[in-house]
Parts: C-alpha cells; structure tokens; sequence
C-alpha cells in the first residue's frame, strides 16, 4: 500500500469515528426541578431511575431547585435547557415577553393543598386569611400564584396577607412549628407528614381533578416540562428524546402501583416512612396525565386564574397557542 492510500484509509477511519461520535456519547442536557422529591414532579426522577433518557441517547443532569421562579431565571439565562415545573409559568412569562412552551404535560392538576396550622382553628377558610402569614414556596412561584388567587376569589385583597418564601419539605414544616406561617401551601409527602402529626389540617384541596375543578374553575394542567421556543425549534430532536422519554414514564404510571413505583425511587424520599409515602402517591397518581398531552380547556383556566389578580396580565393579550405544543407528544410510539 502507497502512502497516498495510507493516508486516504487514515481519513476515512477518522471520518467514521467522528461520525459515530455523538452516537455513543449520549447529548448532555441539564434539567432544573422545582424540588425533585416532591411527588408532583416525582416524573422526573422516575424517568431517569427507569434509565429512559439513557434509552433515548441522552445524558440528562437534573439540579434541584426547590422554588418555580428560580428555576425559571436559570432557563432564561440558559443555564438549564428545561425545567419541570408548573405549565402556569409559560403563560406569566409572555405577560413579561418571554416565551416558554410546555413540551409535555405531567400532570393535570396542581397536587397541592392548602395547610392551616391546627393552633388556629378561627381559620376555617381562605376568607379568614387577612392579615396572616402564607406560606409558599418562593414569591413568584406557582404555589403562590395559587395562594393569591384563592385569597382574592375570597375577598381578601392583594396587600392583605403576607405571602412568606418557606420553601417545601422540612423548612415548611419548621415554619409552621416556628408560627412563621399559619398556614400555606405544600405537596406531598409534606401533606402526609403534617396530617399524620395531626400538626395540621386540609383548607384547599387541588390534589384530584374534582377538587381542582371546585376550588379554580377547571381543569389546571400544573406540572410539565418546559423550555424556551427558541431552545425547542432549534434543538427538535433532542426535545423529541426527552418527550419520548417522559411520555415513557407517564404510561409506566398509569400501569404500575404506587407501590411499585414508590420501589423506583430515591429511599430519601420516603423520609423514614415509606408507608406514608405510597398512601400519599396512591391517592394523588390521578394528577398525572397519561399521555402527556394538554388537557383540554386547561390554558384557558390558567389564564382565568393569574387573570383573576395579576397586575402582568391586564391589559395584556396573551396567546395561549404559543404557550405549549402537543408537536413532540404526538411523535411518541
């Protein structure tokens, strides 16, 4: 063999490696979760525990970020490729003209519940809340999108009540020890813990499609994963691959027990009660989708609630079209 054909067979194994490259090495995607433990986003690490994404070529990082609207920041600085969080943000964003697309939808209601301290009975509904602490998650967050919007629909006003960043899990339940907060919103597994320490008591259910209905109006899609519509038409397929996969997930939900599910997760997660934890995920896997599809009437309900208070939305028009898409979820096998 010449050197000139040496140096063509070089370039051609060159080339062939290049090529196989990106093959074998999965894409690297980071993903922020507004709390990673807590159940309404439990997709998430059920995705990654099942190995999904690496069944679809993909190297996904998931941050744990226990605030929406951080999550959110680091998104618009793309800092983060997605986030799962509440599908609400998509629609405050374009208020704001930024423009975010849920690219599946995880759940159709929001998990979350409204938890008065039990050392104040004379709270018996969010009309009582004048004047107190409520707690949420971050200012700007979806639990407190809620929180004001159920306190309005009350008759208490914007600037009557004290909206306080407690976080989830163990730090809202500190707050509620501490009297930080009398009451707040939270999700599973803190619900359960604080029900069964009997530290607390239900005011607002939106863990089910029926209560959610009641209490806002109308379907709520709340959990999703959300990206940037310049990130999703300009990366399509690896949105595709992680749509694939979280669509996966969906479906191994609604065919498994909260049981066998609870037994894919992280042993943390249980704090210590692993009973608790599949009580919990069994009366409220319902919230989930089943195939990741936009509920019907759901964006218009969101509307209607961040509507019902938010100074971002008067005067705004806001294109709901734009604020999801049902393009990749339709491509799942």
């Amino acid at each position: 063999m010449n050197v000139k054909s040496k140096f063509c067979k070089v370039i051609t194994l060159i080339s062939v490696f290049i090529a196989a490259g990106p093959a074998l090495a999965g894409d690297k995607i980071t993903l922020m979760v507004g709390g990673y433990e807590k159940q309404i986003y439990l997709p998430a690490k059920l995705a990654e525990s099942l190995g999904y994404f690496k069944a679809e070529g993909l190297e996904v990082e998931l941050l744990n970020e226990g605030s929406g609207v951080d999550a959110e920041g680091e998104l618009l600085t793309g800092a983060v490729q997605g986030v799962v969080g509440f599908y609400d943000h998509c629609v405050d964003m374009q208020s704001k003209g930024k423009y975010m697309q849920s690219v599946v939808q995880l759940a159709q209601a929001p998990g979350e519940v409204e938890l008065v301290s039990n050392k104040y009975p004379q709270i018996k509904s969010m009309a009582d809340v004048k004047g107190r602490n409520l707690g949420v998650t971050g200012l700007g967050s979806s639990t407190n999108f809620l929180t004001q919007f159920l306190a309005v629909k009350a008759g208490v006003p914007l600037g009557q009540f004290n909206s306080i960043p407690v976080g989830a899990g163990q730090t809202f339940i500190a707050a509620m020890q501490q009297n930080k907060i009398e009451l707040g919103m939270t999700t599973e597994p803190t619900i359960t813990r604080l029900l069964k320490t009997g530290e607390a008591r239900i005011l607002v259910d939106l863990r089910t499609m029926e209560s959610t209905k009641q209490a806002l109006g109308g379907t709520y899609p709340a959990a999703s994963l959300y990206m940037t519509s310049t990130y999703i038409e300009t990366h399509k397929e690896i949105t595709q691959k992680l749509v694939n996969a979280f669509v996966k997930t969906l479906r191994f939900i609604n065919t498994h027990s909260a049981s066998e599910i609870t037994d894919k997760m992280p042993k943390s997660f249980y704090v210590g009660d692993r009973d608790s934890y599949v009580k919990a995920l069994d009366g409220g896997k319902g919230m989930f989708t089943a195939d990741g599809m936009m509920p019907i009437g759901g964006p218009e309900t969101v509307l209607a609630v961040l509507s019902g208070y938010s100074k971002n939305l008067k005067g705004k028009k806001i294109d709901l079209s734009k604020t999801f898409t049902t393009e990749f979820v339709k491509k799942v096998k």
